[in-house]
């Protein structure tokens, strides 16, 4: 794979910075994240972190299902802020409505 591949496109995070992460010592997917932030985009790894865990695997000869995944962490879509704010009757939050 070309070193300059994008394989985090929330983060613009390239092969070659994974690989030389791998290299330098981190080998889960959750250092990975915490360190170059693939994950943390508005995908929330959903795109990138097999890919990343294929990258740990073929540096390190750990098979992927031994790859300890990130852990994720609701909510797992983006949510608009105005939802959050309506109350279950959809009024505002401390607003006159009742449970």
């Amino acid at each position: 794979m070309n070193d300059d591949v994008i394989i985090c496109r929330c983060e613009d995070v390239t092969y070659d910075e994974i690989v030389r992460a791998v290299r330098d010592g981190l080998t889960t997917t959750e250092e990975i994240k915490r360190i170059l932030r693939c994950g943390m985009g508005p995908c929330q790894g959903r795109t990138c972190s097999r890919i990343i865990a294929r990258i740990i695997a073929q540096e390190t000869g750990t098979p992927v299902a031994e790859i300890e995944q990130p852990r994720v962490r609701p909510p797992t879509r983006p949510v608009e802020i105005g939802v959050l704010a309506r109350g279950r009757n959809g009024t505002e939050a401390g607003g006159d409505h009742e449970d």
